[in-house]
Protein backbone atom coordinates (compact mmCIF):
# COMPACT_ATOMS: atom_id res chain seq x y z
CA UNK A 1 0.00 0.00 0.00
CA UNK A 2 1.46 3.32 -0.88
CA UNK A 3 2.62 5.38 1.91
CA UNK A 4 0.92 8.82 -0.10
CA UNK A 5 -2.58 7.74 1.02
CA UNK A 6 -3.32 9.64 3.74
CA UNK A 7 -6.82 9.91 6.17
CA UNK A 8 -9.14 13.03 6.83
CA UNK A 9 -10.79 12.18 10.31
CA UNK A 10 -13.37 13.92 12.47
CA UNK A 11 -11.41 16.62 14.38
CA UNK A 12 -11.83 17.34 18.58
CA UNK A 13 -12.24 20.95 19.02
CA UNK A 14 -12.73 21.69 22.59
CA UNK A 15 -12.25 18.85 25.79
CA UNK A 16 -16.20 18.45 25.51
CA UNK A 17 -16.45 17.26 21.78
CA UNK A 18 -16.75 13.79 21.30
CA UNK A 19 -18.56 13.31 17.78
CA UNK A 20 -19.75 15.94 14.87
CA UNK A 21 -22.02 15.31 11.80
CA UNK A 22 -20.63 15.90 8.27
CA UNK A 23 -22.87 18.95 7.42
CA UNK A 24 -21.25 19.34 3.42
CA UNK A 25 -18.60 18.55 1.35
CA UNK A 26 -16.65 21.21 -0.25
CA UNK A 27 -14.39 19.65 -2.53
CA UNK A 28 -15.21 16.39 -4.71
CA UNK A 29 -13.51 12.50 -5.48
CA UNK A 30 -10.53 13.84 -8.00
CA UNK A 31 -10.33 17.37 -6.83
CA UNK A 32 -6.81 18.62 -6.01
CA UNK A 33 -6.49 21.22 -2.77
CA UNK A 34 -4.11 23.40 -1.67
CA UNK A 35 -2.80 23.81 1.92
CA UNK A 36 -5.11 26.06 3.70
CA UNK A 37 -8.24 24.94 1.64
CA UNK A 38 -11.29 24.50 2.79
CA UNK A 39 -12.94 20.60 2.66
CA UNK A 40 -15.95 19.87 4.53
CA UNK A 41 -18.39 21.41 6.82
CA UNK A 42 -18.67 19.78 10.21
CA UNK A 43 -21.79 20.27 12.70
CA UNK A 44 -20.99 19.83 16.71
CA UNK A 45 -23.18 20.07 19.66
CA UNK A 46 -21.82 23.40 19.75
CA UNK A 47 -21.20 25.39 16.34
CA UNK A 48 -20.43 24.75 12.89
CA UNK A 49 -17.24 24.95 11.46
CA UNK A 50 -15.10 23.86 8.47
CA UNK A 51 -11.86 21.65 8.29
CA UNK A 52 -8.89 23.20 6.07
CA UNK A 53 -6.02 21.15 4.26
CA UNK A 54 -3.13 20.60 6.37
CA UNK A 55 -0.89 19.84 3.17
CA UNK A 56 -1.79 20.32 -0.71
CA UNK A 57 -3.60 16.57 -1.98
CA UNK A 58 -6.46 15.52 -3.68
CA UNK A 59 -9.28 13.71 -2.74
CA UNK A 60 -9.47 10.38 -3.99
CA UNK A 61 -12.60 9.11 -1.77
CA UNK A 62 -15.26 10.38 0.76
CA UNK A 63 -16.28 7.46 3.18
CA UNK A 64 -18.31 9.73 5.29
CA UNK A 65 -21.03 11.08 3.08
CA UNK A 66 -23.31 14.25 3.74
CA UNK A 67 -25.10 13.73 6.94
CA UNK A 68 -23.23 11.30 8.47
CA UNK A 69 -22.32 11.62 12.38
CA UNK A 70 -19.35 10.07 13.55
CA UNK A 71 -17.01 9.79 16.66
CA UNK A 72 -13.72 11.99 17.03
CA UNK A 73 -11.05 10.04 15.05
CA UNK A 74 -13.52 8.61 12.66
CA UNK A 75 -12.50 8.21 9.01
CA UNK A 76 -14.11 10.25 7.13
CA UNK A 77 -12.22 10.59 3.81
CA UNK A 78 -9.34 9.72 2.39
CA UNK A 79 -6.37 11.43 0.58
CA UNK A 80 -4.22 9.77 -2.80
CA UNK A 81 -2.14 10.19 -5.65
CA UNK A 82 -4.15 10.78 -8.58
CA UNK A 83 -2.59 7.28 -10.01
CA UNK A 84 -3.21 5.47 -6.67
CA UNK A 85 -4.92 2.19 -7.38
CA UNK A 86 -8.29 1.65 -6.05
CA UNK A 87 -7.34 -1.65 -4.74
CA UNK A 88 -4.72 -0.12 -2.28
CA UNK A 89 -7.67 2.85 -1.87
CA UNK A 90 -10.01 -0.25 -0.21
CA UNK A 91 -7.35 -1.95 1.74
CA UNK A 92 -6.60 1.71 3.39
CA UNK A 93 -10.13 1.91 4.32
CA UNK A 94 -10.89 -1.13 5.65
CA UNK A 95 -7.27 -1.31 7.62
CA UNK A 96 -8.47 1.81 9.07
CA UNK A 97 -8.60 1.90 13.25
CA UNK A 98 -9.73 4.51 14.87
CA UNK A 99 -7.30 6.08 17.16
CA UNK A 100 -9.22 7.93 20.57
CA UNK A 101 -7.77 11.12 21.40
CA UNK A 102 -5.30 11.11 24.36
CA UNK A 103 -7.24 12.54 27.37
CA UNK A 104 -5.75 14.94 28.97
CA UNK A 105 -4.45 14.71 32.40
CA UNK A 106 -7.27 16.27 34.38
CA UNK A 107 -9.44 16.61 31.57
CA UNK A 108 -12.61 15.16 33.19
CA UNK A 109 -12.38 17.44 35.98
CA UNK A 110 -11.45 20.59 34.19
CA UNK A 111 -14.08 20.51 31.48
CA UNK A 112 -17.01 21.41 34.00
CA UNK A 113 -17.97 24.86 34.18
CA UNK A 114 -18.18 25.50 38.30
CA UNK A 115 -19.75 28.24 40.31
CA UNK A 116 -18.04 30.78 42.54
CA UNK A 117 -18.79 32.68 45.23
CA UNK A 118 -17.07 36.49 44.43
CA UNK A 119 -17.58 38.74 46.91
CA UNK A 120 -21.85 39.39 46.18
CA UNK A 121 -21.85 37.87 43.06
CA UNK A 122 -22.64 34.07 41.86
CA UNK A 123 -20.53 33.24 39.13
CA UNK A 124 -20.28 30.68 36.48
CA UNK A 125 -16.68 29.67 35.44
CA UNK A 126 -14.82 27.51 33.69
CA UNK A 127 -10.46 26.77 34.81
CA UNK A 128 -8.49 24.40 33.09
CA UNK A 129 -4.67 23.70 32.77
CA UNK A 130 -1.98 24.12 35.47
CA UNK A 131 1.01 25.31 36.30
CA UNK A 132 3.54 28.07 37.89
CA UNK A 133 2.82 30.37 35.02
CA UNK A 134 1.03 33.80 35.42
CA UNK A 135 -2.48 32.53 34.69
CA UNK A 136 -5.17 33.76 32.25
CA UNK A 137 -8.53 35.22 32.63
CA UNK A 138 -10.95 34.93 29.36
CA UNK A 139 -13.59 37.57 29.25
CA UNK A 140 -15.89 36.92 26.54
CA UNK A 141 -18.65 39.76 24.73
CA UNK A 142 -21.68 41.03 25.10
CA UNK A 143 -24.56 37.91 25.31
CA UNK A 144 -22.29 35.79 24.78
CA UNK A 145 -20.79 33.31 27.80
CA UNK A 146 -17.26 31.11 28.58
CA UNK A 147 -18.12 28.45 25.82
CA UNK A 148 -17.06 31.50 23.07
CA UNK A 149 -13.23 30.26 24.32
CA UNK A 150 -13.81 26.71 23.62
CA UNK A 151 -11.60 26.77 20.88
CA UNK A 152 -8.91 28.58 22.66
CA UNK A 153 -8.71 27.79 26.57
CA UNK A 154 -7.32 24.12 25.71
CA UNK A 155 -4.45 25.36 23.66
CA UNK A 156 -3.65 28.38 25.92
CA UNK A 157 -3.99 25.73 29.09
CA UNK A 158 -0.55 23.47 27.85
CA UNK A 159 1.41 25.55 31.04
CA UNK A 160 -0.81 27.59 32.76
CA UNK A 161 -4.11 27.78 34.99
CA UNK A 162 -6.74 29.53 32.24
CA UNK A 163 -9.90 30.85 33.44
CA UNK A 164 -13.13 31.18 31.14
CA UNK A 165 -15.99 33.85 33.28
CA UNK A 166 -19.58 34.22 33.04
CA UNK A 167 -20.19 37.88 33.51
CA UNK A 168 -23.13 39.05 35.58
CA UNK A 169 -26.30 38.48 33.30
CA UNK A 170 -24.87 36.15 31.28
CA UNK A 171 -24.49 31.76 30.98
CA UNK A 172 -24.78 30.35 34.09
CA UNK A 173 -23.38 33.53 35.87
CA UNK A 174 -26.15 35.44 38.53
CA UNK A 175 -28.61 37.63 36.58
CA UNK A 176 -28.87 40.39 38.77
CA UNK A 177 -26.39 43.06 37.25
CA UNK A 178 -26.90 46.44 39.32
CA UNK A 179 -27.11 49.31 36.91
CA UNK A 180 -25.01 46.80 34.47
CA UNK A 181 -22.51 49.54 33.60
CA UNK A 182 -18.82 48.86 32.72
CA UNK A 183 -17.33 49.29 36.30
CA UNK A 184 -19.99 46.83 37.92
CA UNK A 185 -19.20 44.16 35.66
CA UNK A 186 -15.82 45.32 35.74
CA UNK A 187 -16.03 45.06 39.80
CA UNK A 188 -17.52 41.43 39.02
CA UNK A 189 -14.22 40.11 37.33
CA UNK A 190 -11.96 41.94 40.11
CA UNK A 191 -14.10 40.23 42.72
CA UNK A 192 -13.97 36.65 40.65
CA UNK A 193 -9.54 37.04 40.67
CA UNK A 194 -9.40 37.79 44.26
CA UNK A 195 -11.89 34.68 45.24
CA UNK A 196 -9.42 32.72 43.10
CA UNK A 197 -6.68 33.58 44.76
CA UNK A 198 -5.02 35.20 41.59
CA UNK A 199 -2.91 37.91 41.94
CA UNK A 200 -1.53 39.00 38.82
CA UNK A 201 -3.02 37.45 35.18
CA UNK A 202 -2.95 37.68 31.62
CA UNK A 203 -6.14 39.72 30.56
CA UNK A 204 -7.97 38.45 27.48
CA UNK A 205 -11.29 39.89 26.41
CA UNK A 206 -13.41 40.43 22.97
CA UNK A 207 -16.10 42.87 22.25
CA UNK A 208 -17.93 44.06 25.39
CA UNK A 209 -15.40 41.69 27.64
CA UNK A 210 -12.53 43.40 25.85
CA UNK A 211 -13.55 46.70 27.41
CA UNK A 212 -13.78 45.19 30.73
CA UNK A 213 -10.71 43.87 30.71
CA UNK A 214 -8.98 47.30 29.68
CA UNK A 215 -10.76 48.75 32.50
CA UNK A 216 -9.82 45.85 35.10
CA UNK A 217 -6.61 46.92 33.75
CA UNK A 218 -6.60 50.49 34.22
CA UNK A 219 -8.00 50.10 37.71
CA UNK A 220 -5.21 47.53 38.89
CA UNK A 221 -2.48 48.14 37.09
CA UNK A 222 0.16 46.27 39.40
CA UNK A 223 -2.16 43.20 38.35
CA UNK A 224 -2.29 42.79 34.47
CA UNK A 225 0.84 41.10 33.48
CA UNK A 226 -0.18 41.61 29.80
CA UNK A 227 -3.64 42.81 27.96
CA UNK A 228 -4.95 41.22 24.77
CA UNK A 229 -7.73 43.01 23.34
CA UNK A 230 -10.31 41.42 20.40
CA UNK A 231 -12.62 43.71 18.49
CA UNK A 232 -12.82 45.44 21.76
CA UNK A 233 -15.70 48.14 22.74
CA UNK A 234 -14.68 50.87 23.90
CA UNK A 235 -11.77 52.22 21.62
CA UNK A 236 -14.23 53.87 19.21
CA UNK A 237 -17.81 55.68 18.55
CA UNK A 238 -19.10 52.60 16.80
CA UNK A 239 -21.12 50.30 18.14
CA UNK A 240 -23.25 47.86 16.45
CA UNK A 241 -26.60 48.66 17.90
CA UNK A 242 -27.85 46.29 15.08
CA UNK A 243 -27.03 43.12 16.79
CA UNK A 244 -27.04 44.42 20.51
CA UNK A 245 -31.02 45.84 19.89
CA UNK A 246 -31.58 42.50 18.44
CA UNK A 247 -30.03 39.85 20.71
CA UNK A 248 -32.04 41.72 23.42
CA UNK A 249 -35.28 41.57 21.26
CA UNK A 250 -34.72 37.88 19.95
CA UNK A 251 -37.10 35.31 21.30
CA UNK A 252 -37.55 33.08 18.09
CA UNK A 253 -35.49 30.65 16.39
CA UNK A 254 -35.89 32.90 13.18
CA UNK A 255 -34.76 36.27 14.68
CA UNK A 256 -32.04 34.32 16.44
CA UNK A 257 -30.61 32.92 12.99
CA UNK A 258 -30.71 36.54 11.54
CA UNK A 259 -29.28 38.06 14.81
CA UNK A 260 -26.53 35.48 14.90
CA UNK A 261 -25.66 35.12 11.45
CA UNK A 262 -23.83 39.11 11.82
CA UNK A 263 -21.01 37.58 14.43
CA UNK A 264 -20.01 35.21 11.41
CA UNK A 265 -19.08 35.45 7.83
CA UNK A 266 -20.71 32.97 6.46
CA UNK A 267 -23.91 33.01 8.27
CA UNK A 268 -24.87 28.90 7.38
CA UNK A 269 -21.80 28.84 10.48
CA UNK A 270 -24.51 29.31 12.41
CA UNK A 271 -25.64 26.21 13.56
CA UNK A 272 -29.11 24.79 14.63
CA UNK A 273 -27.89 23.87 18.57
CA UNK A 274 -25.61 27.19 18.89
CA UNK A 275 -29.51 28.80 17.99
CA UNK A 276 -31.35 26.36 20.86
CA UNK A 277 -28.20 27.11 23.14
CA UNK A 278 -28.79 31.05 22.83
CA UNK A 279 -32.31 31.15 23.32
CA UNK A 280 -32.45 28.60 26.23
CA UNK A 281 -29.86 31.06 28.59
CA UNK A 282 -32.04 34.22 27.08
CA UNK A 283 -35.44 32.38 28.77
CA UNK A 284 -33.05 31.93 32.09
CA UNK A 285 -35.22 34.10 34.89
CA UNK A 286 -34.12 37.67 34.96
CA UNK A 287 -31.52 37.30 31.79
CA UNK A 288 -33.71 39.60 29.67
CA UNK A 289 -33.74 42.28 32.26
CA UNK A 290 -30.18 41.93 32.97
CA UNK A 291 -28.88 42.17 28.74
CA UNK A 292 -31.20 45.20 29.12
CA UNK A 293 -29.44 46.69 31.74
CA UNK A 294 -26.42 45.89 30.44
CA UNK A 295 -26.92 47.47 26.83
CA UNK A 296 -28.05 50.89 27.88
Amino acid sequence: MSSAISAITMPKWGLTMTEGKVVQWLKQPGASFAKGDELLEIETSKITNVVEAEAPGTLARIVAPEGTSAPVGALLAVLAPADAPAEDIDAFVSEFVVVEPAREEGEATTAAPRMLEAGPWRLRFLEQGSGDATPILLLHGFGADLGSWMFNQSALADTRRVIALDLPGHGGSVKDVGTGDADTLTGAAACALAALGINQVHLAGHSMGGAIAALLAARKPERAASLTLIAPAGLGAEINAAFIDGFVRMARRKDATDVLGLLVHDPKLVSRTMIEDVLRNKRLDGATTALQSIAR
